[in-house]
């Protein structure tokens, strides 16, 4: 651990990593607090004579959108929207993936094959055309939505663990674990998991990013979560007619899932190098 804190807090593209990430979690926890308005409410002087978005200004510090309402409010609450959805659905797919993987590498033999056999099946389909599938088929909703995410993105997970599980099946202290008598359950959870956990970290770690671009892309398509719930993908789905003369509307949710999703993997690609045993005594 100390290696792992010491390789983090050494390297400065990891520090803003975790900084935006921090940054974004407490806004996501004291939104109630740290936004200036309700991010629902809509005020008669938000917008212009014309009825277009006002730019941002002293009081709205990030303008308003299309029905009047705060866009800094807004991105404030999606913040909370896009993390709830990009760990929770994240950490569902790493669940089913680990489950399916170590179990498939394991077991091996009819039940390992037909769970890999159906695990290649999905990796077939493209990830985004099956969200919207599931997205369509499901009534859209923060929890569906997270749920929809986690169905897709199990699959590399999973082909990834059973390769590592199928490797360390064969070593010999697993083996001897076997000539000792203990069961397949004692092995796979004092034995195989722990050696599997860097793997898992990192990957948990990473696919948050991933998570969050294909929450902000579902919402942008329409069959993300549904509004009023603010999220940063259906903020730019919303504004995107006013992108010519109100670019504000797209511009600041599109760099606040940027941001997110860069941090996420520049900590994730910190956290694979030190918990590689061949990066061991190298400098960040």
């Amino acid at each position: 651990m100390s290696h792992l804190r010491d390789r983090i807090l050494g390297d400065r593209v990891a520090l803003f990593g975790l900084t935006v990430i921090a940054v974004t979690v407490l806004a996501a926890l004291f939104a109630e607090r740290l936004a200036p308005y309700p991010p629902d409410r809509q005020f008669f002087d938000g917008l212009t004579l014309e009825g277009a978005p006002l730019p941002p200004n002293g009081r709205f510090w990030l303008g308003t959108d299309l029905l009047g309402r705060d866009l800094l409010s807004r991105l404030i609450f999606g913040a909370r929207t896009s993390l709830i959805i990009g760990i929770v659905a994240n950490g569902a797919a790493v669940a089913i993936g680990a489950l399916l993987g170590i179990t498939a590498g394991y077991l091996r033999g009819w039940i390992g094959t037909a769970i890999m056999r159906f695990t290649d099946l999905m990796m077939a389909f493209p990830a985004l055309l099956l969200a919207i599938a599931l997205a369509a088929i499901f009534s859209p909703s923060l929890w569906i939505v997270a749920l929809v995410i986690a169905m897709v993105n199990w699959v590399q997970i999973a082909r990834v663990v059973y390769t590592e599980t199928t490797s360390l099946a064969e070593r010999e202290f697993i083996e001897a674990a076997r000539a000792i008598g203990a069961g397949p359950f004692r092995i796979l959870l004092q034995h195989v998991l722990p050696h599997l956990l860097p793997t898992l970290l990192v990957w948990a770690t990473l696919g948050v990013a991933t998570t969050v671009l294909l929450e902000a892309t579902l919402s942008y398509l329409g069959v993300g979560v549904r509004p009023p719930t603010p999220s940063w993908g259906n903020i730019i789905f919303e504004n995107q007619t006013y992108f010519a003369t109100a670019p504000w509307l797209v511009f600041f949710p599109g760099v606040a899932i940027l941001l997110l999703a860069l941090s996420f993997n520049l900590v994730g690609d910190t956290l694979r190098d030190a918990l590689d045993p061949t990066q061991r005594g190298r400098e960040p």
